[in-house]
């Protein structure tokens, strides 16, 4: 059976703190660990260290050859390795190992011009030194900055002068003198001691946790190998073909095969390393982190502390392996964490966050239900919401025989039965917000629950194959009126699950267009291909083909677009399909023969003229729009202050706007107003309540427009 598996299942550079348990199965290539070599973040050895030029193995030369021809072989795009490669290639390269465009000059760059159309070569041929060729070049352009940011801290910077720093370079033209990288990382060093000081420390202080940060990034670049030089190539070669296909070292692919074995006491988040931060790729379904709602994907941590008083330790510029080990711990004990909003001006909105460590059981993963009752005039309409937090099936127990093993079917079908025992609803809100997808047949199954037998999802190969897949015999579970809640992370079977509600007319889609994620990964041990060799060839992912909606349309790149648009705080410039490299692109195949369950087509303008009317009004939409507005701007930014004062009232800005902000809804709902933003908590869920309100609209409005027709048998 194909897995949907999540959104970033192939993303080979992130470390995963998770129960992997009997989901692992699903997830073929979930987020895994690149011990390092993110974007601007291996600076080589501290001053006075010794020189490491890295050099290509046997070993790496005949990966090499394999990889580029499994990737002409069997990638979906079916593109030779070519010319054009060899340049999306070498862009791909310098953007991992600089994308700050910090480290490299400009001579530099025009010096590895004479590599653009050499590197199809170099890996169909196993000749690999183009590429460490241009790492060592990056090692001594490291150690040179570190050598820089350390002399810098001998003086306190003047914290008076009106300068600015540029913090988002990736489109800044490269240094042309190694002035100014002198002068970049004047205003840089400056900038992180801002920083720090906003949060309460002084100069002398400040220079102390910089120096150890600055001399521990030195260090780490002494700790790279070549293989993880071979992997961080290999994968800007993957990339080119699609951002879901990636390389795993020998090192990786064992640490793959351990999360994979193992359960790990963590806060249930994927982590990456981006510009020298730690950075929240996804929340996962049943950990603290999701559990708890204070930590949210393209968050950075800053420090980390143990215990809910424990002293906080800078992390900026650690290894992300050490990382995690500081956040990992007993179970049941508490891990605090300095947390930062992503794409945002550094400093900008930083907090305080305790989470429990736990494990990521299937029943914290599980599918949970509640009833509400929505008011309208003299009628109490009772409007259920399932929150279906990922497609989850506890594979060991089935493989054992357990006749009554998890699922998300089978667990939403007893929640619509427990709602049916409880004196049924006039509406049902399925949430699938944050949902990253999972196991294929349990959106398959989930369908069933809501639609009679048909076709679900077309799965297409590379070769040109489609194969239909479809629901069971049997009736719906619910036949009522049913809107289904969608953001940016909602991803994959998600997606599937979506489409198909849309397109048999059964539910209505509501929330924020979807990740659009309709790929399909295959993952391929590569030491069964070392015959006569010594192994530690690592493993590779490849797309090897995708999904399309039952009108023939795909969910890839495009996502599931909404009925009714919610608003969101999550960019799709940011997150989705479409927001990386070389994504695939949209498309469509022959549709499949369906019957739709009727058309809610004509109800969609009423119910979108209920919906504006009604937000107008309402205290808890409008205040999320504006704090919607509020991120919206400082994403805008692309550089600071280096004023220290300017800093702080910038700061204190934000803060009293965000109290002004809730108090202005707490006054317009007749509430007790705050002192301080501090204690702003438990802010209502405006996007779900909204949406039960458009569901409220639903069953009142639906029987006069839909017209139903008999299910195909």
């Amino acid at each position: 059976m194909y897995q949907a598996g999540r959104k970033d299942e192939t993303a080979a550079r992130s470390k995963t703190l998770r129960k992997a348990g009997p989901m692992a199965l699903a997830a073929v290539v979930v987020a895994l660990a690149t011990l390092l070599l993110g974007t601007a973040q291996a600076p080589s050895a501290a001053a006075g260290a010794a020189t490491t030029d890295f050099a290509p193995t046997d070993r790496h030369a005949r990966v090499a050859r394999l990889v580029s021809s499994m990737f002409e072989r069997s990638h979906y795009r079916q593109a030779p390795v070519n010319d054009p490669v060899s340049s999306l290639v070498l862009d791909r390269y310098l953007e991992s190992l600089d994308g700050s465009r910090s480290y490299f000059l400009a001579s530099d760059i025009a010096e590895f011009e004479r590599y653009r159309y050499q590197l199809d070569d170099a890996i169909s041929g196993g000749r690999l030194e183009p590429a460490f060729a241009i790492f060592n070049r990056f090692q001594l352009r490291s150690r040179e900055r570190m050598q820089h940011a350390l002399a810098v801290l001998e003086k306190e910077p003047d914290f008076t002068l009106d300068e600015s720093f540029e913090f988002d370079r990736r489109k800044a033209p490269w240094a042309q003198s190694r002035d100014e990288l002198d002068e970049l990382w004047r205003k840089r060093v400056k900038n992180d001691a801002i920083s720090l000081m906003l949060a309460d420390k002084t100069w002398e202080e400040a220079r102390d946790v910089l120096a150890k940060r600055y001399e521990r990034a030195a260090k780490r670049g002494e700790q790279v190998t070549a293989d993880d030089v071979f992997e961080n190539f290999m994968n800007a070669f993957a990339h080119v073909f699609d951002p879901h296909s990636s390389y795993f070292s020998p090192r990786n692919s064992e640490e793959y095969r351990i999360q994979m074995s193992l359960s790990y006491e963590g806060i249930g988040a994927s982590l990456q390393m981006i510009d020298d931060y730690v950075t929240v790729m996804e929340i996962l379904p049943g950990g603290s982190a999701q559990q708890t709602g204070e930590i949210k994907a393209t968050d950075r941590i800053l420090a980390v502390g143990q215990g809910k008083d424990g002293e906080f330790v800078d992390v900026v510029g650690w290894r992300l392996d050490d990382v995690v080990q500081l956040i990992r711990g007993p179970l049941g004990s508490h891990v605090k964490l300095l947390v930062q909003p992503g794409k945002t001006a550094p400093g900008a909105g930083e907090r305080t966050v305790v989470l429990p460590r736990a494990k990521i059981t299937l029943e914290a993963q599980a599918a949970k239900k509640e009833i509400r009752t929505i008011e309208r005039g003299d009628q109490k309409l009772r409007v259920g919401v399932i929150t279906v937090p990922s497609f989850y099936q506890d594979y060991n127990a089935r493989a054992a025989g357990d006749d009554d093993f998890r699922s998300t079917t089978r667990d939403v079908r007893k929640l619509l039965e427990q709602i049916e025992a409880e004196g049924g609803v006039d509406g049902l809100v399925l949430d699938l917000r944050e949902n990253g997808g999972g196991h294929l047949s349990e959106a398959i199954g989930l369908v069933n629950l809501f639609v009679a037998k048909g076709p679900v999802v077309q799965l297409r190969e590379t070769g040109g194959r489609v194969e239909v897949l479809e629901s069971e015999e049997g009736g719906a579970a619910y036949t009522g009126p049913l809107t289904i809640l969608v953001d940016r992370f909602s991803a994959s079977a998600s997606e599937i699950f979506a489409a198909a509600m849309q397109d048999y007319g059964r539910g209505v889609v509501v929330g924020q267009e979807t990740y659009g994620k309709g790929s399909v990964q295959n993952l391929y041990p590569l030491d069964r291909y070392a015959i006569g060799q010594d192994p530690g060839y690592g493993q590779l992912t490849v797309t090897i083909g995708m999904y399309y909606r039952v009108t023939g349309d795909s969910t890839q790149n495009r996502g599931v677009q909404p009925d009714i648009r919610l608003p969101s705080a999550i960019s799709p410039e940011e997150v989705g399909e479409s927001s990386r490299d070389a994504a695939l692109p949209w498309n469509r195949i022959r549709p499949a023969p369906f019957k739709r369950e009727g058309s809610l087509a004509p109800v969609i303008a009423d119910l979108q003229s209920h919906h504006e009317q009604r937000i107008a009004g309402d205290p808890d939409f409008q205040h999320r729009l504006e704090e919607i507005a509020s991120i919206d701007e400082m994403r805008k930014q692309k550089a600071v202050s280096l004023n220290l004062e300017q800093r702080r009232v910038e700061r204190e800005t934000l803060t009293k706007d965000q109290l002004d902000r809730e108090n202005e809804r707490r006054a317009a709902l007749g509430v007790e107003t705050l002192d301080d933003a501090e204690d702003i908590k438990d802010v209502p869920d405006a996007i779900l309540s909204e949406a039960l309100q458009i569901t409220a609209d639903l069953a009142q409005i639906e029987p006069r427009y839909v017209a139903r027709v008999r299910p195909a048998s």
